[in-house]
């Protein structure tokens, strides 16, 4: 797949990226050594790599999964312009 210079406009166009017409060619370019490089990647043999997220073993430290309230209701409601009872006030708005 080759890329032309009325393509490049139209990619940065919809990428909302203004592009002077004398840059034109040059990201035309660009796009196609990007494209040939995914071409290259398109080649490789994957046959029975399984996928990794990261190039390092390690997994992500759990925690349980316990629902608390998070024993900050004081902290919390002493931001409330009105707390009552461990709530928050609000002025009634419907009659």
């Amino acid at each position: 797949m080759s890329i032309d210079e009325s393509t490049a406009a139209r990619v940065a166009k919809l990428a909302r990226i203004r592009v002077e017409e004398e840059a034109l060619p040059a990201l035309a370019a660009e796009f196609n050594t990007i494209l040939g490089f995914i071409e290259q990647l398109g080649e490789v043999d994957v046959e029975g790599v399984e996928p990794m997220t990261g190039v390092t073993p390690m997994r992500l430290k759990r925690r349980a999964d316990v629902v608390t309230d998070g024993n900050q209701q004081d902290k919390i409601l002493s931001n409330a312009p009105d707390a009552r009872e461990g709530f928050f006030a609000v002025p009634k708005v419907v009659e």
